[in-house]
């Protein structure tokens, strides 16, 4: 994807592994079990727990598994042997470790542990002391042991070789997860010149036409996060900015559609800050929405020094809206040039800056500028226009009002 630079991922998948190849026709026909080789392995590797120690004062966990000479290679699954004795067979019950060597591991409160190697007759002996208290502490408890000591009786039993092979292979070091779900993040960069917004609509775009599983779900962090969000963010917030300024000018002017005038002046002024940004080749960041929103304050103010003028002209002397409104916009030009001049002259300085930081405030200059020279050519001619078709809106209603009430009278 060219619009993405230094792509990177947080997965690490080069973890050396061993996997154990079972060939399932071979061990049914030895008399053995899935369950019976997951046993076995988990005896020697998974450190099980197969029975408990009780002593006056404490407990010792007794964890069966294979000397920690054997963990380092794979070789060791030569050497692992499976019983074939018949029945349900789960637990330790189905197991002959390592030329029959056990290691014990013993723990104290979790925290002393020590390690000693001992044979399965040494297993055996601890089994007429502890049977009792085990079968009656493992009952009911549906631990993954189950409980019994190592089984020392005569038992056939058939190598790992005999059925299985093992292959290197690899498996993540690390696996990171999302709440519960496994996840990955994949981080990028941006080429010069590229918004955030092209790049994040580029994945989204990508990820549909390669048909990704539903089980797959796709979300933003950091600044592609902050971003979406201001995103989303940006239209309520222009929303609740009209809407304060429209209820703010209904009281003053006590009416419902003469805000309307005033407001219409506002599209005038985002034009020309968004033409602005595209000719000087400045994305629409969260600081130039800013610039927006200072507009809205900004430019709205010629149109209440025309329409305020020309309601008072209506009232006091009487004259017709179309009057009253060409006199507002000849004796309001000369006020509504300054603010305009000294506004664009406070921003223009933002707009020419240069020098560390300057990217941060030009897009607020350019936009505010951008959007007084734009609205002051434009809201000369059509606010009087929209002013006019609001008058006559509101004589119209006024009327059908007027003539409802007689009907009914």
């Amino acid at each position: 994807m060219p619009v993405l630079t230094d792509v990177s991922l947080d997965q690490q998948q080069h973890g050396l592994e061993t996997d154990v190849i079972i060939d399932r026709r071979t061990a049914a026909r030895l008399g053995l079990t899935v369950s019976q080789i997951d046993n076995t392995l988990y005896d020697a590797f998974g450190q099980r727990q197969v029975s408990t120690i009780y002593a006056a004062r404490n407990q010792y966990h007794v964890v069966m598994e294979v000397a920690p000479e054997f963990w380092q290679n794979p070789d060791t699954l030569k050497s692992l042997y499976v019983s074939t004795s018949g029945g349900a067979v789960s637990g330790t019950q189905a197991t002959q470790a390592v030329a029959g060597t056990t290691s014990i591991t013993s723990t104290k409160n979790a925290a002393a542990k020590s390690t000693t190697t001992t044979n399965a007759a040494a297993v055996a002996s601890d089994l007429a002391r502890n049977l009792a208290a085990n079968s009656l502490a493992n009952a009911g408890r549906g631990n993954t042991s189950t409980g019994s000591a190592v089984s020392v009786s005569k038992e056939t039993v058939v190598p790992f070789s005999a059925f299985s092979h093992f292959v290197e292979g690899t498996t993540p070091t690390t696996v990171n997860h999302t709440g519960t779900a496994i996840s990955t993040s994949i981080s990028f960069n941006l080429p010069e010149g590229e918004s955030l917004g092209v790049g994040l609509a580029a994945i989204d775009r990508t990820m549909n036409d390669i048909h990704v599983p539903v089980g797959i779900q796709g979300g933003s962090y950091g600044t592609a996060r902050l971003f979406q969000q201001n995103a989303s963010a940006q239209p309520l917030m222009l929303l609740a900015a009209l809407l304060a300024i429209y209820v703010v000018l209904g009281m003053l002017y006590e009416s419902y559609s003469q805000p309307v005038t005033i407001l219409s002046t506002l599209p005038s002024a985002g034009v020309g800050a968004l033409l602005a940004l595209l000719a000087t080749d400045m994305e629409f960041s969260l600081i130039a929405f800013l610039g927006i929103l200072l507009l809205i304050g900004i430019v709205k103010k010629n149109a209440i020094m025309m329409v305020d003028f020309a309601l008072e002209a209506e009232r006091t002397l009487q004259l017709a809206p179309r009057v009253a409104i060409a006199r507002a916009c000849s004796l309001r030009f000369r006020p509504i040039m300054m603010t305009t001049l000294a506004a664009i002259a406070g921003a223009l300085p933002l707009a020419i800056a240069s020098g560390d930081g300057t990217e941060m405030r030009q897009p607020l200059g350019i936009s505010i500028v951008g959007g007084l020279v734009v609205s002051q050519l434009l809201t000369l001619y059509t606010t009087p226009v929209v002013y006019l078709y609001v008058h006559r809106w509101g004589r119209k209603n006024r009327y059908k009002q007027t003539q409802l009430l007689e009907a009914s009278i």
